[in-house]
């Protein structure tokens, strides 16, 4: 069957069994809506939250990154894994014990506080409303490839979907629905994996793959890894295994993901979800089984993807072209290619307009090669090279280009279109309920409306999340950043509020409101401004002030990785500003006394 129509065929499938799932499990009541009646089994639990949890970073963006960025990518395997660990051990059961609906309302109740109540609705929304962006971007570059239609308009159907199976179904549609998307795509992710291993190495299992002997016509011996890594230095590029930047950022992006991750308020929210404190720690097992899957698959897929990228890019002889300058394959980098000549997977990502080229000096060849090199530099001068002329290559497009590169079968390509837009769905499905259950259920009913019917408190969660997709769905048209880097600055949000705010609210009785409310607003507002100095200001082109120049950051510190500075900051003031003040009534201490004992 031609590609384009599988491609359709299983796409559309796997929307209308996401709209059947909504439709068949939707909410009828506010605990339906947010909770999902709190009566989700442990095992299908996990496998949601594996879902919800694994997004478009995680199935499209990851990948890319390992490809581009080789060891140092290494930060969001360890910070996204490891700090479900701590969100397992340290804050799900306790907070499911607590046994409300929200974050918001834990952390109001715990601090005896609307105000803290309110503070902590903003940050969950800032922290949310950044994370969805990302989302949004790896449902525009999965659809402008896959339909054929442009980003804007990618993005615009992934509105649509998502508008149908999470606004009527609520918490009970969306578990159901991500259980589906869990299976669509680790089947999409893995499968062509195992392809491409055996096609390099012979070698079905990945992860052993990426270290594996690459199989040769010569029978010379040579390792995937070796030959990689000798590729990018012969392009004047860092190796894949070398560590490139500075050690303390690598340090404090990996802390920064870890505890952004522990502090995610549509990733605990499931743990709401479950019937009691026990089946809480199950699902949390449940699930980093379901996520190792993936997360120990994802280095062979990003090196693997680079290495397939360079073997498409190897230089040919080709006849003398009278109309343009003759250039012997001698005279070439180690990757260049024809341009007539490009593949069919090249012309299919140029019409993205995800993927560029300049032929620059007008020779009929595609020259990649680093051009800030001096080595390169040099041998540009002698060759006649203008310059790297592969001049966009958007790293989301590497997992779902992956599979046309080493030409595998249609129905691979087609799975992987269906688990690239399962990814995005899944987890921007969870982060649009967050976002609503916040302003209906802490805003209106806990704070503003107290008497509202729950059948108005329902209307008002499903009103808020419309307008928080129109937002998303207006910043994924400008997003700044690939989807991975935009979803780190959500984590480093989260990680500078929140998680500070519930890990202090579980473990001190000492914290008062005083001090978890400046807390929270000093950890998010230091890490707001920093993103802004080299962001923007809500990612508005042009308003960054040292427009994310390495040179300029504080200690060698990213943007992405401030949020445990942030968290620094959270916990400093609020604890000084605690021990400085009045002790929490017995009360309250009691109550955390409560959550803490096991029943």
């Amino acid at each position: 069957m031609e590609l384009q129509t599988l491609i359709y065929l299983v796409v559309g499938a796997t929307f209308l069994v996401y709209i059947a799932i909504a439709i068949l499990t939707r909410a009828t009541s506010t605990g339906e809506f947010y909770v999902a009646g709190k009566g989700i089994h442990p095992f299908a639990n996990g496998m949601a939250t594996a879902a919800d949890w694994m997004s478009a970073a995680s199935f499209i963006s990851m990948a890319g990154l390992i490809a581009f960025i080789g060891y140092d990518a290494s930060a969001y395997l360890m910070g996204w894994t490891g700090g479900y660990v701590l969100l397992a051990l340290l804050l799900a059961p306790y907070l499911r014990k607590f046994g409300k609906f929200t974050v918001p309302e834990f952390i109001g109740d715990r601090f005896y506080s609307r105000t803290a109540r309110i503070v902590a609705v903003i940050c969950l929304i800032i922290a949310s409303v950044t994370y969805v962006i990302g989302q949004m971007k790896g449902v525009g570059v999965a659809f402008s490839r896959f339909l054929e239609v442009d980003f804007e308009m990618g993005v615009l159907i992934g509105m649509c979907i998502v508008f149908v199976y999470a606004v009527l179904g609520g918490m009970k549609g969306i578990t159901y629905t991500q259980i589906a998307q869990y299976v669509i795509l680790i089947f999409a992710y893995t499968v062509p994996a195992v392809f491409i291993s055996m096609q390099l190495t012979g070698v079905a299992l990945p992860q052993l793959g990426l270290g594996a002997e690459l199989q040769t016509t010569s029978g010379e011996t040579v390792y995937l890894l070796d030959k990689l890594d000798a590729t990018l230095a012969d392009l004047g590029f860092a190796q894949f295994t070398e560590h490139k930047g500075s050690t303390i950022n690598l340090f404090l992006l990996t802390l920064s993901l870890m505890i952004g991750t522990a502090g995610l308020p549509h990733v605990i929210i499931r743990f709401f979800t479950v019937p009691n404190v026990k089946a809480a720690r199950s699902s949390a097992g449940w699930a980093l089984v379901f996520i190792a899957i993936l997360y120990t698959t994802a280095p062979a897929v990003g090196g693997m993807s680079m290495f397939n990228l360079l073997k498409t890019m190897q230089p040919v002889q080709t006849e003398q072209n009278t109309s343009i300058s003759s250039t012997s394959t001698s005279q070439l980098p180690p990757a260049a290619l024809d341009y007539e000549q490009r593949p069919d997977w090249f012309k299919t990502w140029e019409a993205t307009g995800l993927l560029a080229v300049d032929d620059k000096n007008n020779d009929g060849q595609i020259q990649y090669y680093n051009e800030n090199n001096p080595e390169m530099q040099a041998k540009a001068q002698i060759y006649g090279w203008a310059g790297n002329e592969l001049v966009k290559v958007d790293r989301d497009i590497m997992v779902l280009a992956n599979p046309e590169i080493a030409k595998l079968p249609n129905w691979v390509i087609a799975l992987v279109a269906a688990g690239g837009i399962a990814a995005a769905l899944s987890t921007a499905a969870g982060l649009l309920l967050a976002i609503s259950s916040a302003i209906s259920h802490d805003l209106l009913k806990g704070t503003f409306m107290p008497n509202i019917t729950e059948k108005a408190e329902l209307n008002a969660g499903r009103l808020a999340m419309i307008g928080a997709i129109v937002v998303a769905g207006y910043l994924g048209m400008n997003p700044p950043g690939f989807a991975a880097q935009v979803v780190a600055l959500a984590f480093g949000l989260a990680a500078s509020s929140i998680f500070p705010a519930l890990m202090m609210g579980i473990f001190s009785r000492r914290v008062n409101k005083q001090g978890a409310i400046v807390g929270m607003l000093a950890g998010l507002l230091s890490t707001l401004i920093y993103i802004f100095c080299f962001k923007g200001f809500f990612f508005i082109p042009g308003t960054e002030i040292f427009a994310d120049n390495a040179d300029e950051w504080l200690l060698g510190i990213s943007p992405e990785a401030f949020g445990a500075v942030g968290a620094f900051i959270n916990f400093t003031l609020a604890f000084v500003i605690s021990y400085l003040g009045r002790a929490p009534e017995a009360d309250i201490q009691q109550m955390i006394e409560g959550i803490r004992t096991p029943d």
